[in-house]
């Protein structure tokens, strides 16, 4: 007989980590329903593959789990359990093969979310797993039954395990709201607050840059902050700056921020060229080329790159010498406001902490109720990162419901009978 036979589970959340949650459930013998506050699932999920499903990484397991800073060790188990090769094998038994690009990243070869999930959906359905769509989750009523907001009215269930998997706050449009922190905390969880990660940060910029160069890409450029360096692309927006790069040092410049009010990302525009070098060419002679011509041809910045220097310049950029305007070209000093808001982020930090979990991801204070994905507090950057952790997650907190309904029907069935 397997773990799960003759029980019932709630996964709650229909995005990746509650998929295959209920998935592993399943396999395991358990009867499996999920509740989702959309009308259709994954919806996070498939805008990530609109520009490509990265599905996970290539490095090696250590680099890998790195990744995940301060909660690698907690998310070590769910990981070797599930590592990134695992995944691939997951996706080719769903019909999607992947393949490694340039940067090591996973992808599917038909490079969409749609695909894949059209078929982890009919294997799911083909499982016996049910569906309940248009269904927020409020938390327990009195008697331990897990109380949902529907379009007939609020109505109760109970089940003999739960898994929770609602995800962060970042694209509430989609149905990651975070309004779950209630719930929790008011059962006496300690959730660490939610925070944007992999997100853009706002800037003052003056009225005269943001009309002309609002929307415009900085291409082939490092940006700095601390001893961290990253090389990448990034966007200018009428609020700040956003993009890849950016995402990179998206955590410690927002705990900066939270510790001191201030963090200055600092942007070198050509990374490739010494400051000498770049001194060498700009003190050649200008002739008649007006400025912006002259940084154009003897140093290729582009149009944007030349209005940063002139908006972020102590002194007038015209009246630079050489040596003084090749140093601001290599370290364009950019003072941050604040994070944007945490709903335009790619992810989210925080979430339920690592002492409220076992080892299975079951609550300590609500047993028979496990967790996982972005609900709980880690973060990890782009990259396949993010999505190979909530899959991870959510097998583990599977395997652990099953393990924990097979637990309490040994001793169910230890106890005497009169």
């Amino acid at each position: 007989m397997r773990d799960g036979s003759s029980c019932s589970v709630a996964v709650v959340g229909g995005g990746p980590a509650g998929l295959m949650a209920a998935e592993v459930l399943a396999a395991g013998g358990a009867a499996v329903t999920v509740y989702d506050r959309m009308p259709s699932l994954a919806r996070k999920f498939l805008l990530a593959g609109r520009g490509g499903l990265n599905l996970t990484h290539s490095e090696d397991f250590a680099h890998f789990l790195a990744r995940y800073g301060a909660a690698q060790e907690h998310l070590r188990p769910a990981l070797e359990a599930l590592p990134p090769a695992a995944v691939r094998a997951w996706c080719e038994e769903l019909g999607q093969p992947t393949f490694i690009g340039s940067s090591g990243r996973v992808f599917p070869v038909a490079m969409k979310a749609s695909p894949l999930l059209r078929a982890w959906l009919a294997r799911l359905i083909g499982a016996g797993i049910v569906f309940r769509n248009r269904h927020r989750w409020l938390g327990w009523d009195a008697a331990g039954c897990l109380r949902f907001e529907t379009p007939t009215g609020t109505r109760a269930t109970g089940a003999d395990a739960v898994v929770l998997a609602l995800g962060g706050a970042s694209w509430p449009r989609l149905g990651s709201t975070g309004d779950w922190v209630p719930a929790l905390t008011g059962a006496g969880v300690a959730v660490a607050p939610l925070a944007p990660s992999n997100c853009g940060f706002l800037i003052d910029w003056s009225e005269t840059f943001r009309g002309r160069f609002e929307g415009q890409p900085l291409k082939r450029i490092a940006l700095s902050f601390g001893n961290t360096s990253v090389r990448g692309e990034a966007l200018i927006t009428a609020q700040g700056i956003e993009g890849g790069a950016v995402y990179a040092l998206s955590a410690p410049l927002r705990d900066a921020l939270a510790s001191s009010g201030t963090a200055e990302l600092r942007v070198d525009l050509r990374p490739d060229v010494s400051v000498a070098d770049l001194a060498a060419r700009l003190g050649r002679p200008r002739g008649k080329q007006s400025l912006s011509t002259f940084l154009r041809k003897a140093v290729g910045l582009s149009p944007a790159e030349i209005g940063l220097l002139h908006e972020t310049a102590t002194a007038r950029v015209t009246a630079m010498g050489a040596d003084a305007l090749a140093a601001l070209i290599k370290s364009v000093p950019l003072p941050l406001i604040a994070p944007a808001p945490i709903d335009r982020a790619i992810s989210t930090a925080g979430g339920v902490k690592w002492g409220e979990v076992d080892a299975n991801l079951m609550l300590r204070r609500r047993p028979g109720v496990f967790v996982a994905g972005e609900m709980l507090d880690w973060e990890a950057p782009t990259g396949g990162y993010l999505l190979q952790a909530c899959l991870a997650t959510g097998a583990q907190a599977g395997r652990g419901a099953l393990q924990w309904v097979a637990q309490q029907h040994v001793l169910s069935s230890r106890k005497p009978t009169r």
